[in-house]
């Protein structure tokens, strides 16, 4: 099984060898979620919809953003229906919403929820099909249409789902999360407003930062890296490890929150060629059985995953280590690799993180290995195979 599926990604990283995905142009700094707005505005666009959460919307983030496109004559609707994991009927619901606005265009504001589901929405509606029909890889499907100009504004620093070429969305009825995956689903343009992250709870803030630690880590240790994937990551990786904490101990320090941001979107670049790993292919199948927050998932299980990988990326994890200035260069590759390891549970312990998932049963671990071994293998580029028996032992212990 390994080597067709060490095949099958070897011909996936030959083929993105040739492709171009698009890379939204992105405003950053303060206010930059209004000079996004404006730019919308000044397009000819005049009816907009935005696609967000309850929370944000009750908060009253959006009445800046609202006030601009008010000021320069542009009719808002918001569609503030959006729930962590959105799943199909959420989607059609949204497309519903678009059709009956008759939306000239289409802006994301939230977390990796809201930006997947509006990914979701804007090609279901372009391509008049249940959003069912668009899970999987574009390369192995029909032709499709691009949708409504799209834009977006991340509010958290984790998933990088303004700049990549897939959003997750869940099917309840099989409680399985499934990817779309097509350039067609990137924004034309994006804004990272550190301002927008400030109210952010601490903890959601380890999650999401954890979450981008992870894409930055498995796209470094995929067998799919690139030159260009490579200085991606690592760059994420030393911010993230280095800002983290500041931005976790104090949700106000801007410094860190726009180094965050910044560091998520870099992620999200280098997974979207990259791919990503067991981490995330088991991730996925705690969400989509327990509803256990995507980077909570990734952040529990990555420092198992990497323990099992290190033999097969021993080198590529000490670099890690090195760019992150964990360790000392009178480390060998393994004392440092083990050293990176252990930086990521001390983040985790540091940030409230549990080192376990309590809510994973026994009876469901054979369910998750199937799921995760056909997400992961022919598509990921994992360093090292996982058997049945070692994926169930090391969930076994990720229970304790």
């Amino acid at each position: 099984m390994s080597l067709i599926s060490r095949k099958q990604v070897a011909v996936n990283r030959a083929a993105l060898k040739f492709l171009n995905f698009p890379k939204p142009f992105t405003l950053i700094g303060e206010n930059s979620s209004l000079a996004l707005c404006r730019v919308i505005a000044r397009s000819g666009v005049k009816r907009v919809l935005i696609i967000t959460d309850a929370s944000l919307f009750q908060l009253g983030l959006l009445e800046p953003m609202l006030d601009v496109f008010q000021h320069l004559d542009t009719e808002v609707r918001v569609f503030s229906d959006v729930e962590p994991d959105p799943d199909y009927e959420l989607i059609l619901r949204g497309v519903a919403c678009l059709q009956q606005f008759q939306a000239e265009a289409v802006l994301a504001v939230g977390g990796g929820s809201s930006i997947d589901c509006a990914k979701a929405i804007v090609l279901s509606h372009a391509n008049a099909c249940h959003p069912a029909k668009l899970t999987g890889v574009w390369l192995y499907a029909l032709p499709r249409k691009k949708g409504l100009p799209f834009y977006a504004i991340p509010t958290t620093a984790g998933t990088g789902s303004e700049v990549t070429i897939a959003a997750v969305v869940s099917d309840k009825t099989a409680q399985t999360k499934k990817a779309i995956i097509d350039p067609k689903t990137v924004p034309g343009m994006v804004a990272l407003d550190a301002r927008l992250t400030a109210g952010l709870p601490p903890f959601l803030t380890a999650c999401t930062g954890m979450d981008a630690l992870t894409h930055a880590i498995e796209a470094y240790i995929s067998t799919m890296a690139m030159p260009e994937t490579d200085e991606l990551a690592r760059t994420a990786t030393a911010m993230i490890i280095s800002n983290l904490p500041a931005a976790f101990h104090n949700g106000c320090d801007m410094e860190a929150r726009e180094n965050m941001l910044l560091a998520s979107s870099l992620a999200g670049m280098a997974f979207t060629r990259a791919g990503v790993g067991y981490v995330h292919a088991i991730a996925h199948q705690l969400g989509g059985l327990y509803h256990i927050p995507h980077g909570l998932a990734n952040a529990i299980i990555l420092p198992y995953v990497l323990e099992f990988s290190k033999p097969a990326c021993l080198a590529r994890l000490a670099e890690l280590a090195k760019v992150a200035h964990i360790g000392t260069d009178s480390m060998g590759k393994a004392e440092r690799a083990d050293a990176f390891i252990e930086h990521i549970r001390h983040l985790n312990a540091t940030t409230g993180i549990p080192s376990a998932v309590k809510e994973l049963r026994s009876e469901d671990l054979d369910t998750i290995i199937e799921r995760a071994f056909a997400e992961a293998h022919g598509t990921y580029g994992v360093p090292r195979y996982m058997s049945r028996d070692e994926a169930r032992a090391m969930l076994q212990i990720a229970r304790s």
